[in-house]
């Protein structure tokens, strides 16, 4: 059964601002769901801790400093935080929503990536955690769950529950918060970590996605962080004899058990992956161990949530304080050391020797050239998309760019009407310092035909919707009708809650109500009120006791349903869930026939049209009833001081 279907989030408003829509995902501390942000008509993702952890003083601290370390950091490589509050006892947070994968999603379905591919990856994870320990901030729970690929192609960090300042490198107390897979040794035995921490992660995650599995298993999470605080990362190129020497150094000197053996922050390491990347492109010659290969587009990958058993976040206690210590420190590595190492493996030749000469002597140059020369490349911002076009040339002037005079417009279903909803070249993109840039100012939704609705069933209202795109607003508006056969449309409703069946347009992705008949209101004349009470319920509506009135159905019955009409006469509309007000029987309105023998027989019959009957005299009395002496009354029926129904006919004879 889908989690969804059972899940009591879905479909609340939160807040009184975000609507729940479906569930994305579920970890240690919180659900993550995808949302619809009613004020800025946007789609979000909302983290909302679980209701177990919210009396929990310390996991509250750590879920609100998730908000705060987050909203720090501004980069196209880490997921932006829009809000944070508390809606009755549950805490939440809104971020970006980026529909697309993780980097675990990616594993699952590929198992070993490419060489290019683990270089453009692990590039943008580390220029986005380069700008969080810039800001002072260590992620600490780095794991290819964490790492989203965008449908767009942009790679961004999520998830910085588990952050705190980077000089905040003490113990963490009684128990280690993170996933055991990828806990650096210092972590495992003493509780300390800092930004070379979130290093030995991303050694691990880059040794994964080469190998195809991480360097350290077991059967208990004891026996990994035994290993992780005893052993030494293997070499990539032990399992997999086609990953070049170059990403053995990397992730031998990212994985070193001993912090100052590894590079002190993502920057340094980044700087490194650089030159790697553009000395396997460009330096060495094709060969079976060496050889990269271009990054494809490979498909969505389903979550196989049986094989994530070692990505989840864990609680170890105290015990593991008393893992045996590191073995004595090896060698620390320094770029330079690195260099070499893989020269004397990769050695084939005197020619291959002079090679390497030769780029270690152009090092120089070719870092001056791509990091701030002309080959340097400047990402454009996110920071720019929403913003006015005069703080978006801004932005990109101090980055160096050449913004073009002339605006362009794009349709935009999110950002309001003359903001910067894009760019050309694209926002995060990167392009070369210098390089020209036109801003895109929305012009709002792009408008969609709208569909021949009227007849549709549900299903295929739910099509058409889905094609143009709009979006449907769920649940479903179900709504009584006579007229209109049960199952199909009776109408469909913009964001301002108007019909948009005569439109010819609506905007794209914009919100839509759908009202689908149920067919006629149920007969419940003459029954009882427990009877028409379950006779509504089994329809989907409420009922409750109403005005009392004289009718044919026996007394205590129901008459009707209350139509409720309006100040127009008519009457109101019945929806699923509504109540209904049902109009109770006084019984038949019974009155005495009055007794009228011997009055004159036009006084007889004002006399009685006056009680409320219908008066016939008999014909022989008509043709003496204007003679005098006045004609008097010598019968009648029914007979005088019978108990008969108010609007039943008589008779008067003469």
């Amino acid at each position: 059964m889908n989690a969804n279907n059972t899940d009591p989030m879905i479909g609340r408003l939160l807040d009184g601002r975000y609507q729940i829509r479906s569930r994305i995902a579920r970890g240690g501390m919180a659900t993550v769901y995808l949302a619809t942000d009613l004020r800025l008509e946007r789609k979000v993702a909302i983290k909302i801790m679980h209701g177990h952890l919210a009396d929990d003083s310390k996991f509250k601290e750590r879920f609100v400093q998730e908000a705060r370390s987050s909203a720090r950091l501004a980069h196209p490589n880490v997921v932006n935080v829009f809000d944070q509050g508390q809606d009755s006892d549950m805490a939440y947070l809104v971020m970006e929503y980026l529909p697309g994968i993780t980097l675990r999603d990616l594993l699952l379905e590929h198992r070993v990536l490419t060489t290019e591919q683990t270089l453009d990856i692990m590039e943008a994870v580390l220029a986005g955690l380069a700008a969080a320990h810039k800001a002072g901030i260590v992620h600490r729970d780095l794991k290819p769950e964490n790492v989203l690929l965008a449908d767009d192609g942009r790679i961004k960090i999520a998830d910085f529950g588990l952050a705190r300042a980077a000089s905040a490198n003490t113990a963490t107390g009684a128990a280690l918060l993170g996933t055991i897979a990828y806990l650096s040794p210092e972590l495992v035995t003493r509780g300390i970590a800092d930004t070379r921490s979130d290093i030995y992660a991303v050694g691990i995650m880059m040794y994964e996605m080469l190998v195809g599995e991480q360097p350290f298993k077991g059967e208990q999470p004891m026996q990994i962080a035994y290993q992780h605080a005893n052993d030494a990362v293997p070499s990539p190129s032990a399992t997999n004899h086609l990953v070049p020497a170059e990403l053995d150094d990397l992730v031998l000197w990212s994985t070193a058990r001993e912090p100052d053996d590894r590079p002190r922050d993502a920057r340094v390491l980044l700087d490194q992956l650089y030159q790697t990347h553009s000395s396997l492109m460009t330096a060495l010659p094709p060969t079976a161990s060496t050889a990269v290969q271009r990054t494809m587009v490979l498909p969505s990958a389903p979550a196989a949530e049986s094989m994530r058993s070692t990505a989840e976040t864990q609680i170890f206690g105290a015990e593991l304080q008393h893992v045996a210590p590191p073995a004595p420190t090896q060698v620390s590595e320094n770029t330079t050391t690195l260099s070499t190492r893989a020269t004397k493996r990769k050695s084939r030749g005197w020619w291959l020797l002079v090679l390497i000469v030769l780029l270690v002597g152009g090092a120089a140059g070719t870092g001056w050239y791509f990091g701030s020369g002309p080959g340097s490349q400047v990402t454009i911002p996110e920071s720019i998309q929403s913003a006015t076009p005069e703080d978006a040339r801004a932005i990109l002037e101090d980055l160096g760019l050449e913004v073009s005079d002339e605006l362009g417009e794009t349709f935009d279903p999110v950002v309001a009407i003359d903001l910067v909803a894009n760019s050309t070249p694209a926002i995060g993109s990167s392009v070369p310092n210098g390089a020209p840039v036109t801003l895109l100012i929305s012009q709002g939704p792009q408008p969609i035909a709208v569909p021949a609705f009227a007849g549709m069933t549900e299903q295929e209202a739910r099509d058409a919707i889905e094609a143009a795109p709009f979006t449907l607003v769920e649940p479903v508006i179900k709504q009584f009708d006579g007229d209109i056969a049960a199952g199909l449309v009776i109408d469909v409703l913009g964001a301002d809650e108007t019909s948009i069946l005569g439109a010819e347009t609506y905007g794209e992705q914009q919100n839509v109500y759908l009202i689908v008949s149920s067919g006629p209101l149920p007969n419940v004349a003459c029954a009882t009120v427990d009877e028409a009470s379950q006779i509504l319920a089994g329809v989907g509506l409420k009922s409750e006791r109403g005005s009392e009135v004289f009718n044919d159905c026996a007394e205590g019955t129901v008459v009707a349903i209350d139509p409720e009409r309006d100040g127009d006469g008519n009457a109101r509309t019945f929806r699923e869930g509504d109540t209904a007000t049902l109009i109770i029987s006084r019984g038949p309105d019974l009155v005495q026939m009055p007794d009228v023998i011997g009055d004159n027989i036009a006084a007889a019959k004002r006399e009685l049209e006056e009680a409320g009957f219908v008066v016939t005299v008999d014909t022989a009395i008509q043709q003496i009833f204007w003679s005098f002496p006045p004609a008097q009354v010598t019968d009648q029926n029914p007979t005088g001081g019978e108990m008969i129904k108010r609007g039943s006919d008589v008779t008067i004879y003469g």
